[in-house]
């Protein structure tokens, strides 16, 4: 059983050594895949002298684009899926790793413990609640989580766009072609946005690509 690794990032070039070497430190990963989406540091120098494969946009295309790309270079019978910030952490995959190993689980989503960091006023994850009991009439309370492990015939069958609403997507689809999802409580960190002017547009470009995901899921 092979276990390959897909890492978008964008602009993560204080963490993404961290993030890679973490996983490299658990010896089960025949693939690691960095897809750099047009950062503006040093992120993409850092992933090639890491000594893992690295592909690098011009410009900046969307999580989606960078995920779709970096599959293209996978041939792993299990995926992960996680984000450049996560840093030491990365290790912590392997308990999200681990149901779908043994075959108790299609997809397995990280479960972040609470932070005591003030942020938004939970219209992004309400929105993605109310989203996936509509369309599949079940809940996945960490659905925005981008750390997951997928069976590679899951990811071939799912629908992947572009912007914030991925993971949404994502996990709506997983769910309504039946497959079992595992959620995973991890000792994980990233970087949280918190109450500044940046954070709210941030967090409002998030809730309008959930929102136009949610549409167009609907019409499908």
């Amino acid at each position: 059983m092979r276990i390959g690794a897909v890492i978008p990032c964008y602009n993560e070039g204080d963490t993404i050594e961290k993030t890679i070497m973490a996983l490299k430190k658990l010896e089960i990963f025949d693939e690691i895949v960095v897809v750099d989406d047009g950062s503006e540091d040093d992120t993409f120098i850092k992933s090639k002298n890491m000594d893992v494969k690295c592909i690098r946009f011009d410009k900046n295309m969307g999580k989606g684009s960078a995920v779709r790309e970096g599959l293209k270079y996978i041939s792993s019978d299990i995926v992960v899926l996680l984000d450049g910030d996560i840093g030491n952490t990365a290790g912590e995959m392997y308990k999200v790793l681990k149901p779908v190993m043994d075959g108790q689980a299609d997809v397995s989503i990280a479960a972040f413990p609470q932070t005591n960091k003030k942020g938004g006023f939970g219209l992004v994850k309400g929105l993605t609640r109310i989203g996936l009991k509509l369309l599949t009439g079940k809940e996945v309370r960490s659905a925005l989580s981008g750390q997951r492990a997928y069976k590679r015939e899951v990811l071939e069958n799912l629908w992947i766009p572009d912007g914030y609403g991925m993971e949404f997507a994502m996990t709506a689809e997983t769910l309504r072609l039946g497959y079992k999802i595992a959620e995973i409580e991890v000792d994980m960190t990233h970087r949280v946005t918190g109450r500044s002017l940046k954070d709210f547009l941030h967090r409002g470009r998030q809730f309008a690509d959930i929102f136009k995901t949610l549409i167009q899921e609907i019409l499908r």
